[in-house]
């Protein structure tokens, strides 16, 4: 456990982490990062009064897992975020393991979160899949986004249905017809991950109604489900675990992807999912977005740029004394039935001098910019983007590819996917954060770079006609 005092009571025997991290020459220019510490899954992402609210999940006194709280961070304007205290803290028995992931949802003049708290057994050895574990639903009332109401348990592991594992969570929820829903990962028994729905007439009271899940087995887990709409398109979103790898799908270790046109609370619509089934982000540091609703009406995504239990590391940024970021918040648009990301509109404003390109090739100092390149190419010439002689992305043939020339990747290899034809490439780098979209977000690629020099980029690009790009400040 840890409350509120006992966080306080820490800081000062901490306080040379915030001072490591702040030296750290790996540092993010404009991304969300952790102050210090471990930062994973984007929680309550909601919009309330003006300001925007972006909590996540944060171990601060570790760049490890580690028991979680819920960080915090706020915006007006997507470029410039304030960090605010800690809003949760697994301060109860309900919680006690840490506060895991979870929602907000504004009714009126207050903000219901919805969180599970996890709780360990320790009386024993215990399978923590199926025995030895809690996963409470929890929720609590706030009128600001600051300071958090008291903790109310909502349901247990015995509300669930019988047939279910220990692993129940991540509750986001949504209203529909007069009434509440909510959706929470789950594993099943048999090890065959789903999605369970529950409704509420009162956000208090809730009770089961049906199981989201195909008759074939799509991985032993689903977490952080998402369901919204964008121009009128409902989209289910979740975050898969078990997937076996193909070379253009599935390629890190837990995925994280949508199901279009998905009418819930109608589960009956959930067939050929294999199929169908699209990852948001094919690099290989993506996993857990959230989505909120802007106040002009635009669905704006986070993504965690990580993910668990990989082959890979973050070693360089882990000796100084944090680990993680998330990705920039992303607009959604809908296009021939799939879903476009783009960096939010207002990122431009940290645009600040123009790079020259000479026969495709330019020197970029500082470790922060943006590339747009286009080309009215006809036919298959292979492109060919290449960072320092360290990381390259091409294309040819319809095969995208992102690939680590050396050990700057940390472990990370090389990314492929399917894109039938290239129009245009944006890139995002943040010192040691990289972004990629092709064709206007079709396809999108993240991953974390650490290069030998951060400050200084050799940026050689062949295959495209038209390039331009700026250097970028921080938020």
């Amino acid at each position: 456990m840890m409350n509120r005092e006992d966080y306080v009571k820490q800081i000062p025997d901490y306080q040379y982490m915030r001072e490591t991290v702040k030296k750290d020459e790996n540092r993010l220019h404009f991304h969300l990062m952790p102050p210090t510490g471990w930062m994973n899954d984007p929680n309550g992402l909601c919009e309330f009064q003006g300001i925007n609210h972006i909590y996540f999940q944060y171990t601060p006194f570790l760049a490890g897992w580690g028991t979680k709280l819920w960080g915090h961070y706020t915006t007006t304007d997507w470029i410039h975020f304030q960090e605010c205290e800690p809003f949760l803290f697994p301060d109860c028995g309900w919680d006690r393991d840490g506060v895991y992931s979870g929602s907000a949802f504004v009714d009126g003049d207050k903000i219901h979160y919805f969180y599970t708290g996890n709780v360990k057994l320790q009386d024993k050895d215990y399978d923590y899949i199926l025995e030895g574990r809690e996963q409470n639903t929890i929720h609590l009332v706030s009128e600001d986004g600051v300071h958090a109401g008291e903790k109310q348990l909502v349901m247990t592991n015995s509300d669930y249905p019988a047939d279910m594992s220990k692993h129940v969570r991540d509750p986001k929820i949504f209203a529909k017809n007069g009434r509440y829903y909510m959706v929470q990962g789950a594993r099943d028994c048999e090890s065959k991950g789903c999605v369970l729905l529950f409704e509420s007439e009162d956000l208090m009271t809730w009770k089961y109604f049906d199981r989201i899940a195909p008759e074939e087995k799509f991985g032993y887990m689903w977490e952080c489900p998402d369901y919204f709409k964008v121009e009128g398109h409902p989209v289910f979103a979740f975050s898969p675990q078990g997937i076996e790898a193909e070379e253009y799908r599935f390629a890190n270790i837990y995925q994280s992807g949508y199901l279009a046109d998905v009418r819930l609370p109608d589960t009956s619509q959930i067939r050929d999912i294999y199929k169908k089934f699209r990852e948001w982000d094919l690099g290989f540091d993506f996993y857990a977005p959230q989505t909120l609703e802007a106040p002009d009406g635009r669905r704006i995504l986070f993504g965690w740029a990580g993910v668990s239990d990989s082959p890979y590391d973050n070693e360089p940024s882990i000796r100084e004394g944090w680990q993680h970021s998330m990705t920039v918040p992303r607009e959604l648009s809908w296009k021939g039935g799939i879903l476009c990301q783009k960096p939010v509109r207002e990122l431009e404003a940290l645009r600040k001098d123009e790079i020259v390109f000479e026969q495709g090739e330019a020197e970029i100092h500082g470790g922060a910019f943006d590339l747009v390149a286009e080309r009215d190419i006809a036919g298959e010439i292979p492109v060919c983007i290449c960072f320092n002689q360290e990381l390259q992305i091409t294309y040819g043939h319809g095969v995208v590819s992102m690939g680590f020339l050396n050990n700057t990747g940390s472990g990370r290899t090389i990314r492929k996917a399917k894109l039938d034809g290239l129009q245009n490439v944006r890139i995002l780098m943040d010192v040691s954060l990289m972004e990629v979209y092709f064709n206007d977000g079709e396809l999108v690629m993240t991953t974390r770079y650490y290069p030998e020099d951060p400050m200084t980029t050799k940026v050689s690009i062949s295959g495209m006609e038209q390039v331009k790009g700026w250097t970028m400040a921080g938020q």
